[in-house]
Formats: structure tokens, sequence, C-alpha cells
């Protein structure tokens, strides 16, 4: 029934979006302004429920506002209320800021609060038809390539292996310092209902929804989108402090650990910002200037940031599964240093190798490392690296072919989540590599294969043609980042002082 009553609310929802493209609207901005509509229908809704009514938005900035006003009035008052709340704290403040109208047709946008979003009881459909309805909305969102919202997204067959593997539980804290939309945030909240769901204490079900789950966006629209996703799930109160902290995830040492780290850090490589790690090298030019002294080594490089960040984020024997780029597998200098760093004082015990052609952003070639933080010692913590090759011969589209969760049921297999790694076997895709094996690998490169591509091989296994050119196209957009990067990193060395 949920999923009927999802798919019912999306479609309802979505074939407006058609309408209001035709005026410039794009995919994305249409969620956007549904994010606004739908938290004033549903504040309205709480105000008049009879059991506990809970006042969150004030009358002149109500709903019922935009109901009794029409033309260009419409207008206005949808535009002071998107003001108003800008300036309000909490959840509400984070929904709110800097937003805007992007539907300047009154006549279009009336139907939208009258006939699309009013005639719905928001409070009383279930959270998981609500919640699933919205997601799937950003979905569709991200599929709209001049957006460029994609980039936002992680695979949701990827987001939900990746949680099924780390078993988050009731006890955990859980945050990604580059959340997006807050897919895996909600993943992990949704892995705890429904394998701990009918055992929760009281105490329990409030810590989940009032900050054992946080996230971190930079970006404002995405921040606002990630708040009501998981206002939409049951986590957090429209009232409330806001889980999401909108700021820039590397700016600062962490205030607080966690047990459990999921993240897909943004693909772009550089900053205007210059980092300065704990060598007090600074890595580029730029506007300003970021002291990190927990960071092991300076760069420009954001993944390698993250890396860090994520590494400082983790509490004692907190776990963390984060998506990276193969350029953080081999590049030299800081690369190096941190992919050393990691391997003795933290157990980096397992890689996925991720397949070209399930990322919105083109040109990505990503890996999953999974890796836990350890209390300090003389001796190495990773004594093995286990890596699951998910590339070689394997090939999927975003439209004819799209990754599915049940395409990684072998990896979770392989992994034993929640078991001792030593029951681990090796598979034809499943290897482990030792720390000596990898230490002396030129500059500690982990961009490990020995899969033989099928197709070098037996003609009769060549792909079509347009999966051939999609190749080729991410290939060389991939090659494009790593040149552009090059030449950056040139232009900064040449810049510094003799």
């Amino acid at each position: 029934m949920s999923t009927v009553d999802s798919r019912r609310l999306v479609q309802k929802l979505w074939n407006y979006c058609d309408v209001l493209r035709d005026d410039g609207v794009s995919t994305i901005d249409y969620v956007e302004q549904l994010t606004f509509l739908l938290f004033l229908k549903m504040a309205d809704e709480r105000a008049d429920r009879k059991i506990k009514p809970e006042k969150i938005v004030p009358d002149e900035l109500s709903w019922q506002t935009l109901l009794d006003a029409d033309g260009d009035a419409l207008e206005v008052q949808y535009r002071h209320i998107l003001t108003g709340l800008a300036r309000e704290g909490g959840t509400l403040g984070t929904i709110f800021r800097k937003a805007q109208n992007k539907i300047q047709d009154p006549s279009k946008l009336k139907r939208l609060i009258v006939d699309l979003i009013d005639k719905e009881e928001w409070s009383s459909t279930g959270v998981d038809v609500k919640g699933d309805a919205y997601e799937e909305l950003l979905a569709k969102g991200a599929e709209d390539a001049k957006s460029g919202a994609g980039q936002y997204f992680t695979p949701r067959a990827l987001t939900v292996a990746m949680v099924d593997c780390m078993l988050p539980t009731p006890d955990d804290t859980i945050t990604d310092p580059a959340c997006g939309t807050g897919g895996f945030l909600l993943a992990a909240f949704d892995h705890i209902q429904r394998h701990h769901g009918s055992a929760l204490t009281p105490d329990q079900r409030r810590r989940l929804a009032n900050g054992a789950i946080t996230g971190t966006e930079l970006v404002d629209g995405t921040a606002r989108l990630a708040a009501m996703n998981m206002l939409l799930h049951g986590i957090g109160t429209p009232g409330g402090d806001s889980l999401i902290a909108i700021r820039d995830a590397l700016g600062r040492e962490p205030d607080r650990r966690y047990s459990l780290v999921l993240a897909n850090p943004p693909f772009g490589r550089s900053s205007s910002i210059r980092m300065v790690g704990e060598d007090g090298r600074a890595s580029s030019r730029g506007d300003g200037e970021i002291n990190r002294p927990d960071f092991w080594a300076t760069t420009a490089n954001k993944q390698l940031n993250f890396v860090q960040h994520i590494a400082s984020l983790l509490e004692i024997e907190g776990r963390a599964a984060v998506v990276l780029p193969d350029n953080v597998l081999f590049e030299g200098g800081a690369g190096e240093a941190i992919r050393r760093r990691l391997l003795k004082q933290y157990d980096l015990h397992t890689m996925l190798r991720l397949p070209t052609g399930i990322f919105y952003a083109g040109g990505v070639k990503a890996n999953v490392l999974f890796f836990e933080r350890k209390r300090a010692r003389e001796e190495l913590w990773t004594q093995k690296l286990w890596v699951y090759d998910f590339r070689t011969n394997q090939h999927f589209t975003l439209k004819q072919n799209p990754l599915r969760r049940e395409h990684l049921q072998d990896f979770v297999d392989c992994y034993l989540p929640g078991k001792d790694r030593a029951e681990r076997v090796e598979t034809e895709r499943f290897r482990a590599f030792g720390y000596d094996e990898l230490i002396a690998r030129d500059k500690v490169n982990l961009d490990i294969t020995w899969l033989k591509d099928a197709s070098l091989e037996d003609a009769d296994a060549l792909l079509p043609p347009e999966v051939i050119a999609q190749e080729i196209v991410e290939d060389l957009q991939a090659a494009l980042r790593e040149f552009a990067a090059i030449a950056e990193a040139l232009g900064a060395s040449d810049s510094k002082p003799a």
C-alpha cells in the first residue's frame, strides 16, 4: 500500500513539472518549490490537529495566506513568506535560507497550491509514503543533466549496499560531511528502523530523531532538500534545531566525533581556499586560508582532504564507508603520504572497485573505501586490504541497464557484515593483499587490478557500439579532470616564491 500511495503522489506532483518546464522551471527548481510549499502545508496541518497542536509558522506567513491570495497578490505573498521564514532559525531557517520564487506565473502557482498540494493530507500520510515520494522526486531531479543536480546524488543501490555492510545500530552516531540530499543518512535510518524498530527504546527513538543522525552540506539549495528529506522521514522537528549544517565541512576541525561516517564527497578536485596541514605547507593560492593541524598532508585535492577530514571525524573504533575517485588511490605526494598514514594508523580493510556508468556525473571512476579508526599504537593496524573488483567486465548505464541492489549482493556476501573478517574467503573478484605487499607498491599505489577484460580476448564479448562510445566519452572526461588538476598544480608551484 505504501508503494502504491507513494507512486500516486509522485505521479501527481511530477506531471505538473512538464507544465512548468515550458516556463523555464528546471526539475530541481520544481522540487525546491515543492519543498517550500509542502513544508507550509504540513505546518498548517500540525497547527490544526486536535491532539497537541503545534504552531510552527506565524499566521501572517501561513499556508492559509496563500490559499486566500490570487493573481499578483499571490506572488507577492509567496515572496513575503519565503523572505520572512528565511530569517528564522533551526530547521525552518535551513529550509527557507536564500529561498526564491521560481514560478513566475501566478495562475500556475495557484494550481500547484490548491489542486496538487492542498487536496492531500500530508500529516496523515505515513512517514514512509511521503518520505519515499519525496526521495523519488529527488531522484527524478537528479536525472536533469542541465541542472547539475546529479552530482549530489549517489545511486540508491550503492547507498543501500554500503549501509548493509556497515550495519548501523540504534546506538550509533551517524554523519555525512558532504550529505547532498541526505541519501546516506536516510538509508542508515531506514536500516535501523527495519532491523531494530520493534526493540527500540523511547530514549533510542528520541536520539535517532534529534541529533544522532546529522549532515553537513555546502550548497544552500541542496541543504534545504536534505533537511526536508529527513523531516519527511521522521528525523528532526519542524520547529527544532536543524540537523543539516550549511558550511564547508573542510573549513574547521570537527567539534564532535562519530561512530559511523557514510559519504560520497563532491568529485571536484581543487579549491580556491588554501589548506594548511600539519606539515605547515600551503596547498595553493586562494582567497582565504584554512589551518587543519589534524590533517596529515597539505593538498588542494578535495577528495584527499575529505579522506583526512573523515578520518578525523571518527571516534575510536568508529567506522567509515566513503566513495572516492581513482586518483585517491594513486596520486603521489600528499596522496602517498595519506595512504601510508591510513594503512598504518587506521584499519583500511576493504575496497569496492565500482563500474562506470552508475553516476550522473560523467567520467567518474570510483571506489568505496571501508576503514576503521583505532587507538594509537606503534604497530600498524591494516593487516589485509580486501579488494572486490566490480568494475572489470561490468557495464551499466543510467537508463538501459541501471545498477540495482541485487547486482551488489555478491560483494555484500563476500564482505560478511557483522562477522569476523578472518572468515572471509577469496573468490574470482575478491582478493586480499597484505600490508607488506601494499606498502612495497610504487607510491603505495592502491589502484589494484587482476581480472582480464573479456572483450580484449574475445571479439564476441565486445560491447554494443553505443556502450563503447559512452565509455570512451567517460574515459576522456576522466582524463581531462586529471590534466586540469596537473595544470593547476603546476601553476600553483610556479607561483610560489623562490
